[in-house]
């Protein structure tokens, strides 16, 4: 999870003595959601829709993602023996080749997720370096290279330095946003934000101007599973699903301001053109340059808070399956400091991998953004697809009718987001995902098995399928980055 609270995250089995409150956990929740994402919803939302289409796709991606929160706080209770959350629902629902799935795009996620960190950081310190461009550049490239393997060497020494620098970024994080609102407020212009109201700068219906916002607010959003990922560390299980509902409810309102205010400040033209992180321009555009240097210095402690939290993330991940035996053995080994290293080896090449694919993209930090939206979805779909199953079957005995109905508004909503996807990313995901089979094939391998039932070749020929039309679109032309 992103957990840029400040609260002590242990990669690797904790002590048996580490146990988190109610209140410890909401924090992971929305220390986790509140990111790098906040800082760029103005120009996203700005370069799709105006104040209506806003209001609209706030409201699908709240009710929404609050039935996740549910989805995670029933199973939370329903299931109180499966850990690790996402990727443990997905196994137990659907057997361990999809469980595999699940936990490997989580972990990709958290992975490209790292990459729109360094994309931002650059293209924030371009507005002082223009060499850096928008964080595209050979030169951010590089830099960010020598940062990505900086923090590996951090990591690697243990948690002990990673948690001490935490404990910074939550003030960091949250006083720029806090300050962003109050005088994006004060200094309100009904005229601009009357004019942004319709959208009429965009010829597209509401539909589809609705539509192009919804991979950014599953990107914001990321971190409302937080709690369930961690689970196995409450100290009572009902608390892991209250802190998601908690955690999701008190970050909701934030995101949703930050957007709309931004249409009282500046015209939609120019807020689709801002670059990067936008809410620095917006600020700007209200109070002058120091708005801009503010924003920009809080996002850069914040963003490398949260990088840190999700690298000791991405690792958690990979370790914990390889423990169940979902991947292969050589993720379980750790350190004397309790670090899996090859587990953050591996997370450390993917990011490294993605941002030298970023200089071919267009836009690198909507490229990065997207794909790591697009990647989450399949954990989600099948965390709520299982718990509509355990739901639905008369085995379940004491689910009730609000359980059914929140399980299936949840499947209904991650579905639409995959459509809302487009066939571009959903290809782009299939060519992440399904060179991952070597890795479940060396796990069975390991163990003596079949590497396939019947049932799970069906689904391996489904994913090398789309990784080749994936391929080959990109090949073509048809499809960019």
């Amino acid at each position: 999870m992103r957990d840029d609270t400040g609260t002590t995250t242990t990669v690797g089995q904790p002590p048996a003595a580490v146990k988190l409150s109610l209140m410890t956990l909401t924090a992971m929740v929305v220390g986790s959601m509140v990111g790098a994402g906040v800082f760029s919803l103005p120009r996203r939302f700005g370069e799709e829709t105006g104040v209506a289409g806003a209001l609209v796709a706030w409201v699908i991606a709240g009710l929404g993602m609050l039935m996740l929160a549910f989805v995670f706080q029933n199973l939370a209770v329903r299931r109180p023996r499966l850990d690790a959350g996402v990727y443990a629902y997905a196994k137990a629902g659907f057997g361990e080749y999809l469980g595999f799935f699940s936990a490997f795009g989580y972990w990709a996620s958290a992975c490209v997720g790292n990459v729109t960190y360094w994309v931002l950081i650059m293209s924030t310190l371009g507005a002082v370096f223009p060499r850096l461009g928008a964080g595209d550049t050979w030169l951010a490239v590089g830099l960010s290279s020598v940062g990505l393997w900086g923090f590996f060497l951090l990591v690697r020494r243990g948690v002990k330095e990673a948690t001490t620098i935490n404990r910074v970024v939550t003030v960091a994080k949250v006083v720029p946003i806090i300050v962003f609102v109050i005088l994006a407020l004060f200094y309100f212009k009904p005229h601009v934000f009357a004019d942004n109201f319709a959208g009429a700068d965009y010829s597209g219906s509401l539909f589809s101007q609705v539509r192009g916002t919804m991979l950014v607010t599953v990107f914001v959003f990321l971190g409302v599973e937080g709690a369930s990922v961690y689970s196995r560390h409450a100290k009572h299980r009902k608390d892991v699903g209250r802190a998601t509902v908690l955690g999701f409810v008190s970050v909701f309102a934030v995101f949703a301001s930050v957007t709309i205010v931004s249409y009282g400040i500046v015209p939609m033209r120019r807020l689709s053109e801002l670059r990067q992180p936008s809410m620095a321009g917006v600020l700007e555009e209200a109070v002058g340059n120091w708005g801009e240097v503010f924003v920009s210095v809080g996002l850069i402690v914040s963003v490398l808070g949260a990088y840190l939290a999700w690298t000791l993330m991405a690792a958690e991940v990979l370790f914990v399956a390889a423990k169940d035996d979902d991947m292969p053995r050589f993720l379980r080994r750790s350190s004397a400091n309790d670090v899996p290293v090859a587990a953050l080896l591996m997370s450390t090449v993917l990011a490294q991998i993605v941002l030298l694919v970023t200089l071919a993209s267009e836009d690198a930090f909507n490229f990065a953004l997207d794909l790591t939206s697009a990647l989450t979805l399949i954990p989600f779909l099948l965390a709520a697809a299982y718990a509509l199953k355990i739901a639905w079957r008369p085995a379940s005995g004491s689910a009730t009718r609000k359980e059914l109905v929140v399980a299936a508004l949840a499947v209904a909503y991650t579905a639409f987001l995959l459509f809302a996807a487009g066939l571009k990313f959903v290809l782009v995901a299939f060519i992440v995902y399904a060179p991952a089979t070597i890795l479940f094939a060396i796990a069975r391998n390991e163990q003596g098995r079949r590497v396939f039932s019947p049932g799970e070749v069906v689904i391996f020929v489904i994913s090398v399928a789309g990784a080749a039309l994936g391929v080959l679109s990109l090949a073509l032309g048809w499809i960019s980055l």
